[in-house]
């Protein structure tokens, strides 16, 4: 089955409010890094400013930031720490185009109907059906592997088990990854999977706990600290499977956002929190597709950077993120948080990526 993207319904600005709307209007910062009373903030959406009048279209949203205007009148997202002194910011809350701001909710849903107004089963919960969900998935990332930019979140849980870690792995080697967002855990225990073929001391297989197992992520941590980069450590110590090392020989970047609880960290880990926010948005700017998996607070972080659009050329196409979680509570928490356009499955994550890699690659 051919892939095809919802196609954008553009804002009629030949339509009042939106035609006769006066420009938007700007106020100065005038202190580092915070915005001037009454700003704009922005949506997941896709928004319009009305500037000589002339509307223009917001490109590389995030949502919960201000929006500059520069002396050449293009529009730059920032977040408050980044605004300085002069800078121009949109202000006014009030969204209808109006004012000359216009966020428009309804862009990519075209014709659909609505349904009764009573209706069972609207949630998503381990009731949900999600065969339909699972179909538009495989659709999908055959398409992105060619059109797209696809980043994956992942939590630990991925490479306790071995058929998902494989899973994982094969996906990055046959192109359905573009980047890799994760934590030191992540990369900790994929290696200690590479070293030891377990997990905390696991078996990765038989589950089975070995003896002095409770050393080996300890172990896999100070040995990898001896090298300047995860690379040069897979090279030289011959990692030669799991997801580290799949990213490392497909050029596939991992970026490794570091926590109050990590333990060494491994090199590569971003130990400053608002340096890895920065370098995991110059990926969210590009992202088609996010798909987070068994990470509640990394999903949510990596969700509310992406908008629901992105610019292509002269075309605006949707962004598909997915939350999957055993957790009926923890997908439903990236929605919560005011990433609307999520799709949400309650699934152990092994079973969905072993699903997933079958569907696409096979054996």
């Amino acid at each position: 089955m051919l892939f095809e993207l919802p196609s954008y319904r553009h804002p009629d600005f030949s339509v009042e409010p939106l035609k006769s709307s006066p420009d938007m209007q700007t106020l100065p910062v005038v202190k580092e890094g915070v915005a001037p009373l009454n700003f704009h903030a922005t949506s997941i959406f896709p928004e319009y400013f009305k500037i000589n009048n002339r509307w223009v279209l917001l490109r590389e949203s995030r949502m919960d930031c201000a929006v500059v205007v520069k002396e050449d009148y293009r529009l730059e997202v920032k977040e408050f720490r980044r605004l300085h002194v002069g800078e121009q910011v949109v202000v006014g809350r009030v969204d209808d185009g109006s004012i000359g701001i216009y966020v428009h909710t309804e862009g990519f849903k075209g014709d659909r109907k609505q349904g009764e107004a009573f209706t069972f089963r609207t949630g998503r919960s381990r009731e949900t059906s999600f065969s339909r969900d699972y179909d538009r998935l495989y659709d999908l990332l055959r398409f992105e592997r060619e059109n797209g930019y696809i980043v994956w979140v992942l939590g630990p849980a991925i490479v306790f088990d071995q058929d998902s870690r494989v899973a994982m792995v094969s996906l990055i080697k046959n192109g359905y990854a573009n980047v890799v967002f994760a934590g030191n855990a992540l990369a900790t225990h994929d290696l200690e999977g590479a070293v030891f073929k377990t997990a905390l001391g696991q078996s990765i297989y038989t589950q089975v706990s070995m003896p002095g197992g409770h050393y080996h992520h300890l172990d896999v941590i100070n040995q990898a600290r001896s090298y300047d980069s995860l690379g040069k450590y897979v090279k030289e110590e011959h990692i030669l499977d799991g997801v580290v090392h799949a990213c490392v020989e497909n050029n596939v970047p991992l970026v490794l956002a570091g926590s109050i609880r990590d333990d060494g960290p491994l090199p590569d880990v971003v130990p400053d929190v608002y340096r890895a926010q920065m370098i995991m948005r110059e990926h969210t700017k590009k992202a088609t597709t996010v798909i987070g998996l068994a990470t509640q607070l990394h999903s949510i972080a990596t969700g509310n950077m992406t908008p629901s659009y992105q610019v292509v050329g002269e075309n605006i196409r949707p962004v598909f993120i997915y939350s999957v979680d055993i957790s009926e509570f923890a997908v439903n928490k990236l929605r919560d948080r005011g990433t609307l356009e999520v799709t949400s499955i309650v699934s152990n994550v092994q079973d969905f990526l072993v699903n997933v890699e079958r569907n696409l690659v096979g054996k």
